[in-house]
């Protein structure tokens, strides 16, 4: 096969060297357009895990980046005057031009040509005479550009601007350092990556750059206002640049985050951060290439169809991986663009924030690389939260720390979230919901929220669904508090809500979504667009009228919550039911003062919010659920859900519980491990806010990292409940927390299941 690869850098020379001792009778060519010792960038970043990776790949180029690399295993957080000390990361940093050396030697070594100082322009120029060609040339791909329709690729500008220094200094650790000035926050990522030499990225804000006048500045004006801000740092030691062919503020960069639709075309493949590109804070963009580089040669050898169908394999095959880690880099460096909304953290939680922000390192693991570190955090949250550990006791786990609203105290921070069951008869809860939270409520979680409970038989979702709105609702709903309460630390929320456009619908499990066959009621909606179109009923436009009357059904069923001594009420305004509706402009199309901006179509929510809290007990807390995004253009946005809490935090709102979608049915999220929980975070440390977060939150150390983080004060988990009632007892019995308080019937499970897994655990050590 012969094959040409556009670029000379990590990509183009690791698929080459992989290539080529896969299949020694390859006819392999790199063109690189630049020289043959020149790079730009200073140092790259791996871990021990990524190092063991590409062992597999090839030995001797590992072992010859080993002899040459700085290897370091802590992680140092630089913040108001404290620096904070996490270890047992594992990384090595390599300078980027003797990482190309190492390629190069290797590659020639096995027979691969090279052709240094080589424009192309057009990668046609080889497809005919190659059987594959590889655009390895970057995130400015010549390659890409020619077929950009075809390839599609997403370019995302992001805000911050950064430049790339080295420094002769010595860093033990991989180094964050965050400085305030009177413009704005500038945030250092620094690490050694030679006995000599440092990277030394500084990076900003593009507001904070522009009014501390850098875009004014030369290249060495620039230096020298970095060499100013960091001098406690540096330590006396100069910073440098290696871009001198860039002139004035073009030193400084944007980050351009790249996601092709399609990764190749005919014989014409991307690679690396051609087709995607990670965010330096990640320190993955040269893994993720060679990671690449890795599973084309692996494509390319089998004998499964020709060269297209094996690039659509290959792309089938690799995108999910690049996809989380891109994810990861996504959720790094909005959070380093974003610093100044974590500026109230105390330095222990911001350090421990910055640790885990790419939502991939977790508690657990923290506490599996330095345990004395993650234990002296959790005594510190513990203290913070008012449970303070003797020094000859463990500390509890952060999601085990206790959580005050108002009157109302929380065992601790594990929220089971309200799902709809579809088993009431009339509006009646049955026995089944007794059980259902009944035994939830004996699980060890502190705050049960129930379904989605109507405030009318109009406002229900099915005819199957629970309601508030008579004495035989109200009778059955206390029977099932009083038994919480009485068996129990639990406390109880009702969600009270509307459907809406989405009402008199059949069964989820028969036909969700679809409207009833026969029975159905009349539906009201802020405008009459049916939820589904040309499926779904029409529903009428709501008149002033019917808002008085839903309005007064919504304090109605407020008082009723009250007498059943629910501990909290939850107002729906999510998942385009009637108050979500209202707050979206893809439902709410009205031309009155309830419709237009934002704050007209939070109006009728507010006012309804209001009336129910003027009945509602002052002592008790309220919350409000929300769709932070609506996942379809024109839709809410995560910054316009932070407006929306706002008027809500405004009207009295007591924690705001943070989901997104479900408003109309052209959605298209983007799913993945706690994939709303940036939206909590945003809420939260924008506004000084709590918030619940949820969405695919499924694991005890997904909790214990988004609490210690400050993403979100409690965690709701739905499925993971529908699985395992008892799901907190058990997660504290796995943390080996022992002070969890079991119902005393079940005392003997608990000392079995302790018991149980103590074994497992000695006996995974002695495997």
């Amino acid at each position: 096969m012969r094959i040409v690869c556009l670029g000379g850098g990590p990509a183009g020379l690791y698929f080459s060297i992989l290539m080529k001792q896969a299949n020694p009778a390859s006819d392999i060519t790199v063109i690189e357009r630049n020289e043959e010792d020149s790079t730009f960038g200073w140092g790259i970043v791996f871990s021990d895990k990524t190092m063991d990776g590409f062992r597999q790949d090839d030995p001797k180029v590992v072992a010859e980046i080993e002899r040459n690399f700085h290897h370091w295993d802590d992680v140092d957080v630089f913040f108001k005057g404290r620096r904070m000390v996490s270890g047992g990361h594992g990384f090595c940093g390599i300078g980027r031009l003797k990482l190309l050396q190492i390629f190069q030697a290797r590659a020639r070594e096995l027979g691969v040509n090279l052709k240094f100082e080589t424009e192309f322009k057009d990668p046609d120029d080889y497809s005919r005479d190659y059987d594959l060609v590889i655009g390895a040339d970057g995130v400015n791909s010549t390659t890409r550009g020619k077929y950009e329709s075809h390839f599609n690729p997403r370019i995302d500008v992001r805000k911050c601007r950064f430049i790339w220094l080295g420094t002769k200094m010595k860093l033990d650790a991989f180094t964050f350092g965050f400085k305030e000035t009177p413009w704005g926050w500038f945030n250092l990522h620094a690490y050694q990556f030679n006995e000599e030499w440092a990277t030394f990225i500084v990076e900003t804000p593009e507001e904070t750059w522009l009014k501390a006048g850098i875009d004014q500045m030369d290249p060495d004006q620039s230096i020298a206002f970095c060499e100013e801000l960091f001098a406690d740092m540096l330590g006396g030691a100069r910073l440098i640049s290696n871009a001198r062919h860039l002139r004035g503020s073009a030193v400084w960069l944007k980050f351009n985050r790249v996601l092709c639709e399609r990764w190749f075309k005919d014989n014409i493949v991307l690679l690396g951060d051609a087709a995607h590109t990670a965010h330096f804070t990640i320190g993955s963009g040269t893994k993720l290439a060679m990671e690449d580089a890795a599973a084309l040669v692996k494509v390319m050898n089998s004998s499964e169809g020709d060269v297209p169908t094996r690039l659509a394999r290959y792309q089938s095959e690799r995108e999910i991986e690049a996809l989380k880690l891109q994810s990861a880099a996504r959720n790094r460096m909005t959070w380093f663009e974003e610093v100044d909304r974590y500026a109230q953290m105390e330095p222990e939680q911001f350090a421990f924030a910055v640790l885990t922000g790419s939502q991939r390192v977790g508690h657990a693991n923290q506490k599996l690389r330095d345990p004395d570190y993650t234990d002296g955090f959790d005594r510190w949250f513990g203290a913070r939260c008012g449970v303070p550990t003797l020094p000859e006791a463990a500390p509890p786990p952060p999601m085990f720390t206790p959580f005050k609203l108002r009157g109302l105290t929380l065992a601790n921070r594990v929220v089971v979230s309200p799902m709809c069951t579809y088993s009431a008869q009339e509006g009646v809860p049955t026995d089944f919901h007794l059980v259902h939270y009944g035994s939830r409520g004996m699980g060890g979680a502190a705050l049960i929220i129930t379904e989605m409970t109507c405030v009318s038989a109009a406002a229900r979702i099915t005819p199957a669904c629970a309601g508030i709105w008579n004495d035989a609702q109200q009778d059955a709903w206390q029977r099932i508090v009083d038994f919480i309460h009485a068996n129990g630390n639990s406390k109880v929320a009702m969600q009270i809500g509307h459907a809406g456009r989405k009402g008199a619908t059949r069964l989820a499990w028969d036909a969700i979504d679809m409207p009833l066959q026969s029975g159905a009621w009349p539906l009201l909606a802020p405008s009459p667009l049916p939820y589904i179109a040309g499926t779904s009923q029409v529903p009428k436009e709501m008149d002033r009228a019917d808002m008085a009357r839903i309005k007064a059904d919504f304090v109605a069923a407020t008082r009723r919550a009250a007498a059943a001594d629910f501990d909290m009420v939850e107002f729906h305004a999510a998942h385009g039911y009637l108050m979500s509706s209202f707050i979206s402009p893809l439902s709410n199309r009205r031309g009155d003062e309830y419709g237009g901006s934002l704050e007209n179509r939070c109006r009728y929510p507010l006012e309804v919010f209001r009336a129910m809290r003027e009945v509602w007990p002052a002592g008790k807390p309220m919350s409000v659920r929300i769709s932070a995004n609506d996942w379809v253009p024109g839709g809410i946005t995560p910054d316009d859900s932070v407006a929306v809490a706002r008027l809500f935090k405004e009207a009295g709102a007591d924690i705001i519980h943070v989901s997104s979608g479900q408003v109309s049915k052209d959605e298209a999220p983007v799913y993945g491990r706690m994939f709303q929980v940036p939206f909590s975070d945003q809420i939260r440390n924008e506004l000084d806010v709590p918030t619940i977060a949820v969405g695919n939150i499924f694991e005890a150390d997904h909790v214990n990292t988004i609490i210690a983080a400050g993403r979100a004060d409690l965690c709701a988990l739905a499925r993971p409940h529908l699985a395992d009632p008892a799901w907190t007892l058990h997660a504290a019995a796995e943390q080996g927390y022992s002070l969890m308080p079991w119902p005393q019937q079940y005392l003997g499970g608990k000392a079995q299941l302790e018991r149980n897994l103590d074994r497992a655990a000695q006996l995974a050590l002695n495997a």
